[in-house]
């Protein structure tokens, strides 16, 4: 590239992570769609529609080498002046077809600038639990006010609570307080009270209540995952999520704490915005369960540390060198108030205690939920994402470590990746002969070799590829032989496919011929070698250290663990071969959507031993089945290579929801040291319950 190509300013996009160097003077719409990134206009950039508002992030971000400022882009003009005159543009925003680009520039495109809303897919998992929730719901009648009795409101509300619950000693929040005579007069003395671990009452409403609503938080370095809660039944009755907006100040969590250290205040930008994008899940997930978030009287937050700090208002620029000290590693409750939350006035904030370094809250609300101190058999959970937690132990020893897995199994850092929307290709399938792919979009139920493809996807069509898509392509690539084990793509496999295509030094595999072209290129290969290779040896070193080289039990949490398929996850490597063989011999494997089960066990046929290998699916229409013989037979002769001599003769057919693999000529002198205590597989079509549950 040239010298003056150099000079051109650098545009940054977020939160797409895309970027590229346009001259001055380029509108920063243009940009936008040069890129590829999804920003809305419908008036041709004559400043009438007002959709394609962006914010310019201010201050200097060392990850892009650049420093970002308001001047990056040129003044209003006056259709933005004029709009922003009518409220239809906030004070902070611009219009991305007025803006032009002056200097290197982070520019933020908001949720509701954005054509193709992102799909944040955080589910809940249910577990069976002791329901003991922190408020409950008290009815009373109260004595009225009476000229021989002076006293107050409250003092008879809570002679009342005493006499008829046995509640004493009592303390009342300011906002119960506020609007305890309009309460009581409303409802004709009766009264239903919410008090928060039998001593504050936190509010009060007239008349009969009986449900009482909290909200669980989950704030990721990169999505955002709220999930409101009925207190007295356990019950999840609406979910909300979204990507989180400090994403614009940096990707990763290492880019957000070199921007506060950077640019002196800015931790408090990253708090405002987090705080901010917590309380609209809430509104959200609210207005979803027919409430308002007034209704909502607890929150419970988890996230890693740096997330954990920011949104207690703590600063995190100690988490980013050793000996990366937390502020604080007790669990914390403090009021909604104090931190801006928009739910109930009286609503009180806990946050899980963060465990140590870069192991924060979330592992902690992971080991609470899978509780493997209970068993003795040795558990690795790992939950994936932007920043990875692994916890390895049993009833004797728990070990936890963190491991920078970056975002790219969240589709950045990718050539065609972006982040989970409509159009997202987000399944894959490569044949085994003709080498010709085959896809599923998020917005669309059929494959991409289906005669109403074309006519049933989005509008939008095809436009990149997402998390999923990309673990699933670069397995499927491997998987058909295109990509080696060292992740290189050789020169012979141009001449048996078109697709294969050169690139300088390198090869590309065209995934999809356009528009927009997607190709799967070295690069992609590497961020994913990169991202899976730390992800590994944080689990090795997590094996070393216990003083283990199996264990019995893996369990993939997470966004992650609930959208990639587990046996994708065993085909890249991601999980140690070490562990895919014991769960051969322990008899069970699953992901974390508790969709697919993987049974290993022996059986006679016609007095013949033989080893079976089933996938029991189950969980509705959603589930994922295995395709083709090459896939399972190249996976099952993975997991159980290191047991076996000679070559495996197998034989694959479907039973209704099981897809079945046998081999026929393992006798009892195959070394196979456990499998005569594995489970046999079930007698029926009905599923077993995993071992390992979501």
């Amino acid at each position: 590239m040239s010298k003056a190509a150099h000079q051109e300013p650098l545009v940054v996009f977020s939160p797409s992570g895309k970027r590229g160097r346009f001259a001055r003077g380029t509108t920063v719409l243009a940009a936008a769609r040069s890129l590829g990134v999804d920003l809305d206009s419908v008036c041709g950039g004559r400043a009438i529609c007002g959709r394609c508002q962006v914010q310019v992030v201010d201050g200097e971000l060392a990850k892009h080498g650049i420093v970002s400022r308001a001047g990056s882009v040129s003044a209003e003009g006056p259709s933005e002046v004029r709009l922003k005159t009518r409220a239809k543009i906030s004070a902070e925003r611009r219009l991305g077809c007025q803006a032009q680009v002056l200097a290197d520039v982070a520019i933020d495109v908001p949720a509701d600038s954005q054509v193709h809303h992102q799909v944040v897919r955080k589910p809940f998992e249910a577990h069976d639990i002791d329901i003991n929730p922190v408020i409950r719901a008290f009815f009373v009648e109260v004595a009225r006010p009476d000229m021989q009795d002076p006293s107050g409101d409250l003092q008879r509300l809570l002679a009342a609570l005493a006499a008829e619950w046995q509640l004493k000693g009592l303390s009342v929040s300011l906002s119960a307080l506020q609007g305890l005579q309009r309460t009581l007069r409303e409802g004709d003395w009766r009264v239903t009270v919410a008090v928060r671990e039998e001593r504050d009452i936190i509010a009060v409403w007239p008349g009969f209540r009986d449900r009482l609503y909290g909200v669980a938080v989950d704030v990721g370095s990169t999505t955002i995952a709220a999930h409101l809660c009925n207190l007295t039944s356990g019950e999840v009755v609406a979910s909300a999520g979204r990507m989180n907006p400090q994403i614009r100040f940096g990707e990763d969590l290492m880019s957000r704490v070199s921007y506060i250290m950077m640019n002196p205040g800015g931790e408090a930008e990253l708090t405002r915005v987090v705080r901010g994008a917590i309380s609209e899940l809430v509104a959200e997930a609210a207005a979803q369960a027919g409430i308002v978030a007034a209704d909502v009287l607890e929150m419970t937050v988890v996230g890693n540390p740096i997330m954990h700090h920011l949104v207690l208002g703590l600063n995190p620029v100690e988490l980013g060198t050793a000996p990366f000290a937390l502020a604080s590693d007790a669990a914390i409750s403090i009021p909604a108030a104090s931190l801006g939350i928009g739910i109930n006035a009286g609503a009180s904030v806990y946050a899980l205690p963060c465990i140590a370094g870069h192991v924060g809250a979330d592992a902690a609300g992971v080991l609470l939920a899978e509780a493997p101190w209970e068993r003795d058999e040795i558990s690795l959970i790992v939950d994936v994402g932007t920043n990875a937690e692994l916890i390895l132990g049993n009833r004797s020893r728990l070990l936890a470590a963190s491991s920078p897995t970056g975002p790219a199994f969240e589709g950045a850092q990718i050539s065609a990746g972006q982040r989970a929307a409509p159009g997202a290709i987000e399944r894959i399938r490569i044949d085994r002969k003709t080498l010709e792919p085959r896809f599923k979009i998020i917005g669309c139920e059929l494959w991409s070799d289906d005669p109403d493809f074309a006519k049933k996807m989005p509008a939008c069509g095809v436009t990149g590829i997402c998390g999923s898509g990309i673990i699933e392509a670069i397995a499927e690539l491997f998987l058909s032989g295109i990509i080696l084990a060292d992740g290189t793509i050789p020169a012979a496999m141009a001449e048996r496919s078109s697709r294969v295509i050169s690139e300088d030094r390198t090869f590309a595999y065209l995934l999809h011929a356009g528009p927009p072209e997607l190709r799967i290129r070295q690069n992609d290969v590497r961020a994913i070698q990169l991202a899976k290779a730390a992800l590994y040896a944080g689990a090795k070193l997590l094996m070393d250290r216990f003083g283990v080289a199996r264990v019995d039990r893996i369990r993939l949490a997470g966004a992650f663990g609930a959208h990639i398929d587990v046996q994708y996850a065993m085909a890249l490597g991601m999980i140690l071969h070490e562990l895919i063989t014991n769960a051969a011999k322990y008899g069970s494997l699953s992901d974390a959507s508790g969709r697919v089960q993987v049974t290993f066990a022996r059986v006679a046929d016609g007095g013949t031993p033989r080893l079976r290998i089933v996938w029991d699916e189950h969980g509705g229409p959603e589930v994922r089945r295995p395709e083709r013989e090459g896939f399972g037979s190249l996976l099952i002769a993975q997991s159980v290579k290191a047991e076996l001599q000679g070559e495996l003769t197998l034989e694959w057919r479907r039973e209704g929801l099981r897809c079945v693999i046998e081999f026929p000529h393992i006798d009892e002198s195959t070394p196979l040291q456990d499998m005569d205590h594995a489970p046999a597989p079930p007698a029926t079509d009905e599923a077993p319950r995993p071992h390992a549950v979501a």
